[in-house]
Formats: structure tokens, C-alpha cells, sequence
């Protein structure tokens, strides 16, 4: 092919391909910014009912294994109820247990450790697939979804379907423990991350549910492809309230 001279009037296409370039381009750095680009879930448009949904009245302490070394992690039900039950019931399911951390960013700075996808401990689906799985309730054979969930500063109740409404009262500090999702608010299921840093972009946006209290240097070694061993719920199960 040879070269374009200047003068020479460009190809008809070229206006077309800058443009799919270009939101390429927008898709990949938003990879590296979002936590939602991980879980493309269909059908999150409907969440589970609340009614139908495990609750946290209080604080639990779950403890993850991974490495043969623990992460004690505190889990806030009295300013993330639903998010919170959701978490203490399926660590108490045992779903977590085998389950792959598929997603770690720590260039160009430290952002999430990410799993908690169910498919992951399944030796018949791809990698490929990681972070596209949900929790299918036994009860229904259906996913369950959880809509997003933010307690705002100064209220007593939290907001429900709303990113980017209020200021969280539970933030996205180093160790912070939250759900994540597709880019519909209610679509997030069992994947979950732990913020790296201090990441307060994602304030509002995705439901922080707790905080590593103690084991933050066993999540700095995590690599993608680690398994998280076990989770157990070591304190504050008689807070669980179920449907």
C-alpha cells in the first residue's frame, strides 16, 4: 500500500475507523477506572425482591483464607443490610469456598482485588468466563441480584437503585470490602472486591459492605489466579435474619 501524500484525499472509511478506535479506546481505560466492566451480567434489571432477601441487623467478622494465611474482614449490616446479608449468607453457603480471585490491578496504581465469581471453582468453564457469574439461588434455580445499596451521610436509611446520589457513609478506603457489578446498579450478585487504595471515585457508585480490619498485607500478595481457600463466618451469624 503506499503512502498517503499530503493533498491527497483521505479514504472513505477512515472517518469510521477513528470513530470504533476511538470508543475502543474509551472501553480500555475504562477497565483500568471501573469495577463494572468485570461482570457483564444479563438480566440484573430485575433485582430479588428485598423481601426475599437475606439481612444483616448488626456487625459479623468473616474470615477469608487464601495462601494458607487469614483476612479478617468486618462486615457492616447496620449501614449495608441487604449488601451485608448477602455476603454473610452465601460465605455461610460455603460459595465462596474454591472460588478464584480473577481480576488484580495494581498498575499503573493499586486498584481492586477482585473474585467471588461461583463459575470460577468450576474446572469445566473457561477463565475466560471469570467474572461473569452470579449466585443461582437453590430455592428458585434463578440468580439472585441485590440492588445497590448506599447509606447516605446524615440519613437513617439507605438509598436503594441510585449511584452517585448521596455520600456514603461507608467509603472506599484502603481495605474496604464491596460488592461488584455490571453497569446497571442492581446487577450485583456474589462478585465482590478490596480496594488497594484509597479510591474515592467509586464513592456512591458501588456498595461498600465492610472492611479488611486485619490481613491487608495477605491481600497485597494476592495474584490473579489465587484461590480463595475458605471463607467462614467467625462472629455475629445470629445477626443473619433470613427471608
Amino acid at each position: 500500500m503506499k503512502p498517503l501524500k499530503f493533498g491527497t484525499r483521505l479514504p472513505r472509511f477512515l472517518p469510521q475507523l477513528v470513530m470504533v478506535l476511538g470508543v475502543l479506546l474509551l472501553v480500555s481505560c475504562a477497565s483500568l477506572s471501573s469495577v463494572a466492566d468485570t461482570s457483564s451480567i444479563p438480566g440484573a434489571q430485575s433485582p430479588t425482591p428485598m423481601a426475599n432477601l437475606p439481612r444483616l441487623n448488626g456487625d459479623a467478622t468473616v474470615v477469608l483464607t487464601v495462601n494458607d494465611r487469614p483476612i479478617t474482614i468486618q462486615v457492616k449490616g447496620d449501614a449495608a443490610p441487604i449488601t451485608a446479608g448477602n455476603f454473610v449468607d452465601l460465605v455461610q453457603r460455603g460459595v465462596y469456598d474454591g472460588t478464584i480471585f480473577h481480576r488484580v490491578i495494581r498498575e499503573p496504581r493499586p486498584f481492586v482485588v477482585q473474585g467471588g465469581d461461583p463459575q470460577s471453582k468450576d474446572p469445566t468453564v473457561s477463565p475466560q468466563l471469570y467474572g461473569t457469574g452470579s449466585f443461582i439461588d437453590p430455592a428458585t434455580n434463578r440468580p439472585r441480584y441485590i440492588p445497590l445499596e448506599i447509606l447516605g451521610q446524615g440519613s437513617d436509611t439507605p438509598t436503594y437503585s441510585q449511584a452517585g446520589k448521596v455520600s456514603p457513609v461507608l467509603k472506599h478506603t484502603r481495605g474496604a470490602v464491596a460488592m461488584a457489578r455490571s453497569q446497571l446498579p442492581d446487577s450485583a450478585s456474589a462478585q465482590f472486591y478490596i480496594a488497594l487504595d484509597q479510591l474515592d471515585f467509586l464513592d456512591g457508585n458501588y456498595a461498600v459492605f465492610g472492611y479488611v480490619t486485619d490481613g491487608m498485607d495477605v491481600v497485597d500478595r494476592i495474584q490473579q489466579g489465587d484461590r480463595l481457600q475458605s471463607a467462614k463466618v467467625v462472629a455475629g451469624l445470629e445477626n443473619l435474619q433470613q427471608p
